[in-house]
């Protein structure tokens, strides 16, 4: 069963940068910044378990945690969205695009996969995020991102990443899986 979601308050996302999921106990350290996150659709698998797709709308910076309830509740404050300055932010983000087309290209070229982005966007806020949400790096590098404080401190350092990875598939000539991507399978 598939269904749209009814729009409903946006819930709070966090990584755990330290510990497991499972458990109050389990946490020992979260990152410092998290995203408010919307419901789009929900799958109903067979076995019961639900499949969520989100989408992220704002992000937070975490204050303080509180752990006496059986699930964990925090403090937060809500990050206002800035560009950066604007002139250089815009400059960076044609940059941006040129480093995320080679990246994408690259990635095509080693795997069976065909990447078609017909028109990245010219907005450096929503440029910065796509590109932080569609390379394949490990998680400590994805919230490195997320907790720039603008877009155009975001996509200096998607600039360097991409221009890193990018140089890293075209040398090994692998295509990168992130960590999750590793888990061991059943025989």
């Amino acid at each position: 069963m598939t269904c749209s979601a009814a729009r409903t308050a946006p819930f709070r996302v966090i990584a755990i940068r330290e510990g497991r999921e499972t458990g109050v106990t389990g946490v020992s350290e979260l990152y410092e910044v998290g995203c408010l996150a919307m419901m789009r659709e929900v799958n109903e698998l067979p076995d019961g378990r639900y499949e969520l797709i989100t989408v992220g709308t704002d992000r937070f910076k975490l204050h303080d945690v509180d752990d006496s309830q059986p699930y964990l509740r925090g403090e937060l404050e809500v990050l206002a969205e800035q560009t950066g300055e604007e002139t250089e932010a815009g400059l960076v983000a044609i940059a941006v695009q040129r480093s995320f087309r080679a990246y994408l290209d690259v990635l095509a070229a080693r795997g069976p996969a065909t990447i078609s982005v017909p028109k990245l966007p010219d907005e450096p806020i929503l440029l910065s995020y796509l590109v932080a949400a569609s390379v394949i790096i490990d998680l400590p590098a994805r919230q490195s991102l997320l907790a720039q404080p603008d877009a155009l401190s975001r996509l200096n350092a998607e600039r360097t990443l991409l221009a890193r990875e990018t140089a890293i598939l075209r040398e090994l000539g692998t295509t990168p899986h992130p960590i999750c991507a590793l888990a061991l399978q059943p025989e």
